[in-house]
């Protein structure tokens, strides 16, 4: 059944800002004692908020100190800033949502402030996303909880069986399905396991994301 609503996550599903982010939280990680692999970064942090990788950090050895989350944002925001470019083929599935009538928004674990400096780098995909951003830490509620998709659902006036959400974390996968709306989860440099055990449909790139919608 093609959705009514289409969620997307931002980071690693509208931009590609996870290996620039990445590489700045395994070389601060280490500075602070705490040695990971890039792999070890993605399967243990991504999809969480700042704060939660900075508590779980800790409890692994890293030894930070009590200004680390703002130190951490503000490397990584200006690193963002220097250039960070959207996933191959977003706005041709955008055209097609646009196309067929389908409205989509954002919900995302990162911050407003982020979104500003990697989505602003790209106007034209900022324009038709700009009034449908709902962020973690604007409305006090984080994914894997369900709530952020549920109050995007709720500005639109849909039930929740008529969305979708697209993420590349198995954070968000989880939090679509206890939101009761179908996952889809963009595995581009995987085979999707993580994604696929906690319910989402299983895609490689955004071109195949039409047809499973489908548009």
């Amino acid at each position: 059944m093609t959705p009514k609503l289409v969620l997307f996550d931002c980071d690693g599903v509208l931009v590609d800002s996870e290996p620039l982010t990445n590489v700045i939280l395994q070389e601060d990680l280490a500075r602070h004692g705490l040695h990971l692999t890039r792999e070890q970064i993605m399967t243990d942090f991504v999809g969480g908020t700042m704060r939660s990788v900075g508590e779980k950090a800790r409890v692994m050895g890293a030894d930070l100190a009590p200004t680390w989350l703002e130190d951490i944002y503000a490397r990584i925001y200006a690193r963002l800033a220097e250039g960070t470019p959207l996933i191959p083929g977003i706005e041709a599935v955008l055209d097609r949502l646009d196309a067929a009538g389908i409205p989509y928004a954002v919900g995302s674990n990162g911050s407003q402030q982020k979104m500003d400096i990697t989505l602003g780098q790209h106007p034209a995909l900022m324009a038709r996303l700009k009034d449908n951003i709902f962020s973690a830490h604007t409305h006090g509620v984080a994914k894997p909880e369900p709530g952020l998709f549920l109050l995007a659902a709720e500005r639109f006036g849909l039930p929740p069986e008529d969305c979708a959400v697209v993420d590349d974390s198995p954070t968000g996968c989880i939090a679509a399905r206890r939101a009761g709306m179908r996952g889809f989860g963009f595995a581009e440099h995987d085979d999707g396991t993580r994604l696929a055990a906690e319910g989402a449909t299983v895609f490689h790139a955004m071109d195949q994301l039409p047809g499973l919608l489908g548009l």
